[in-house]
């Protein structure tokens, strides 16, 4: 008998959940407060007003190096008729902080008293009352307001607190968020040694994200051991932490409509479901309960997911027990660089990378699914699209949530096209030359690097598209392509394509030629790749129809992909570069030397940005790492072809 699977309950807008949410949490100010001394208090809300209780500074003091005098002692002094005054009577020598003395008023600068002797100094000019002093109070009032409560207290409030007397203050306590990580599948990475990861088992990352969100929002967390999918003791650990000083519950995982996901269970059974599915994506599963007038969520087991879940419903509670506005990222106008279709009725987070091309930001896509957490940790902005409509047109402005700095995108290398190893190894090394300078990298195919050139879509491209005529790399196709647009082409690498088997070559593969054997299955690159081309001409050279060879439309967009295809049993056998095959303890079978070269605009060729870039391919670091990767030869880098 089949377990019983979860059916969603009617899915709501993403509007419609957390208007639900704030109606039922009224949380602002619920959290009681605690004191804490000053210097302890960065990044804390004040629960109460804080008033001063010294004036700063509380007594009048000298603003300059010079003499304290009283004012109109010096009225008429001038170049014509200077003014002697005499020392410890009429003047009195002081420096920059010093208490003024009695029935003093002014300071004059040293650089305008001439020194008569001992007792005695001439000044040439007139002082006018409180010149160069530091008046008592001048910067804080006794009894006037410091901050108001529900401020957050910054480095620079310290020292306005301490300077007005004020030594603790009290502040809200921290929300507590109780997280409960859930699965079967789970390992604690402090508990197993990598190299004996079993399949099936999966790393548990979600809470320590979770726990990290938490403390960024102005949280604290408890973070519990893993459970296993099982009711009773779910429901058990939600029960204890409901019961406890925790004001959020967070379970990870189960929350979805498998017949292991319990989270929607346990909270009916101790409480109340509010909501069972957002149409965003990703972030769908989400749940959100109440139990014991607490807020219970159960967050998506997908690492996307579940971070677009707490962004858009667990930091907004955090931010309101704290009495703070809901915490926005600042947006730009971008562009995308290619047409991106959309479901109707979802609203999706579409993670990009940007970068500054001329006078636009351009965005291009990361992969979209809720597992890949790198597609997020990649992203320079999010693209939110709305459920009403099909996608984004391409380079048709749209607003993109910014994930990194503005400055760092405008100082950011766009480069798509082919993938290659060595760009990782690239980017490393600019940013160790150039801390403030990042490399963006986009891997759509040669061809697809082209179109980018002449979209206006990117700085470079990366490219090895084999003419099949006379043997060369990438000029006729340029020709083609970009007639209209100068470039230059440089050479980044030579590099060994070939085929990519398992360890022993289990299959007695010896070359192409055995692709079309039926017990073999292949794992292609997309379409326009210079890879794909290499393929299609080999095995035309072969008279082998593709359509006898089996995965040939299976595609992958990167070799380090094709060789986790290999190395995962997907596939027997994916042509590639030998980087990917040794990176991964994989079996490589040469076929094809190969020129991969970046096209650079000329218009983006001389910029300071692609110059740094230049020297970074030619330098001995880049070459060394290169090399120390196998299957590459440096001899020709840097190299300017066309």
């Amino acid at each position: 008998m089949s377990a019983e699977r979860n059916i969603y309950l009617k899915m709501k807008t993403l509007k419609e959940a957390r208007e639900i949410l704030f109606q039922q949490f009224a949380v602002s100010g619920i959290l009681s407060e605690e004191s804490i001394p000053v210097p302890e208090s960065i990044g804390r809300v004040l629960s109460q007003p804080v008033f001063a209780k010294l004036c700063s500074p509380n007594f009048h003091s000298a603003a300059m190096d010079g003499i304290a005098v009283r004012a109109e002692v010096t009225f008429g002094a001038s170049d014509a008729k200077p003014k002697k005054l005499k020392i410890g009577k009429d003047a009195f020598f002081l420096n920059t902080g010093n208490v003024l003395p009695e029935n003093t008023d002014a300071v004059i600068m040293i650089e305008h008293v001439h020194k008569l002797d001992e007792n005695h100094v001439q000044i040439e000019a007139p002082a006018f009352p409180w010149q160069y002093v530091r008046k008592m109070g001048e910067d804080i009032v006794a009894t006037e307001l410091l901050f108001p409560q529900n401020h957050v207290i910054t480095p620079y409030c310290v020292g306005a607190l301490l300077s007005g007397g004020i030594f603790t203050v009290s502040v809200r306590k921290k929300p507590l968020v109780h997280i409960i990580p859930t699965g079967c599948e789970l390992v604690n990475w402090r508990q197993i040694d990598i190299t004996n990861l079993k399949p099936g088992q999966i790393l548990e990352t979600n809470s320590y994200v979770l726990g990290g969100l938490v403390d960024a929002a102005g949280g604290t967390y408890i973070r519990n051991e893993i459970l296993p999918d099982d009711v009773e003791t779910l429901k058990r650990a939600v029960y204890d932490a409901v019961q406890s000083d925790a004001n959020i519950i967070l379970t990870v995982g189960g929350s979805s409509a498998g017949s292991e996901d319990y989270t929607r269970k346990v909270i009916e059974e101790l409480g109340e479901i509010l909501v069972h599915g957002v149409t965003i994506m990703p972030g769908k599963p989400v749940i959100i309960g109440k139990i014991n007038h607490k807020p219970v969520f159960g967050m998506p087991g997908y690492p996307v997911s579940n971070i677009v879940a707490f962004e858009q419903f667990v930091q907004p509670i955090i931010c309101r027990m704290l009495g703070q506005p809901e915490i926005k990222r600042p947006t730009i106008q971008v562009e995308p660089t290619r047409k991106i279709p959309s479901k109707l009725g979802v609203e999706e987070f579409l993670r990009v990378k940007l970068g500054q091309v001329k006078n636009r930001v351009v965005a291009t896509p990361l992969p979209r699914g809720a597992g890949s957490i790198t597609s997020i940790t990649e992203a320079d902005g999010i693209i939110r699209i709305p459920n009403h409509i099909e996608g984004l047109r391409e380079h048709e402005p749209v607003a993109a949530e910014l994930l990194r700095p503005l400055d760092s995108i405008q100082n950011t290398i766009v480069i798509v096209g082919s993938h290659d190893n060595t760009l990782d190894i690239l980017a490393d090394e600019l940013r160790a030359k150039k801390s403030d300078m990042s490399l963006s990298s986009s891997h759509v195919g040669s061809i697809g690097g082209l179109m980018a050139i002449r979209r206006g879509g990117c700085h470079l491209a990366g490219s090895h598209l084999l003419d099949t005529k006379d043997g060369s790399y990438n000029i006729s196709y340029i020709r083609k392509y970009i007639p209209n647009i100068p470039v230059k082409l440089v050479n980044l690498v030579m590099r060994q394509q070939g085929l990519i088997i398992p360890p022993g070559n289990p299959k007695k593969i010896k070359g192409i030629e055995d692709l079309k054997r039926t017990d073999i299955r292949f794992i292609n690159r997309q379409t326009g790749s210079g890879t794909r081309i290499l393929l299609d001409y080999k095995l035309e050279q072969l008279q082998i129809d593709p359509a006898s060879i089996i995965g040939y439309d299976s595609e992958e967009f990167t070799h380090m992909s094709v060789a986790v295809a290999v190395l995962g049993g997907r596939a027997d056998v994916g042509l590639g570069i030998y980087a990917a095959a040794k990176a991964l303890g994989l079996d490589f079978i040469p076929v094809v030397t190969e020129q991969y070269d970046l096209v650079i605009p000329q218009e983006h060729f001389e910029s300071k940005n692609i110059q740094i870039l230049l020297e970074t391919i030619c330098s001995r670091e880049f070459k060394t790492r290169v090399d120390a990767l196998g299957g590459y030869s440096t001899e020709k880098t840097g190299t300017i072809i066309l």
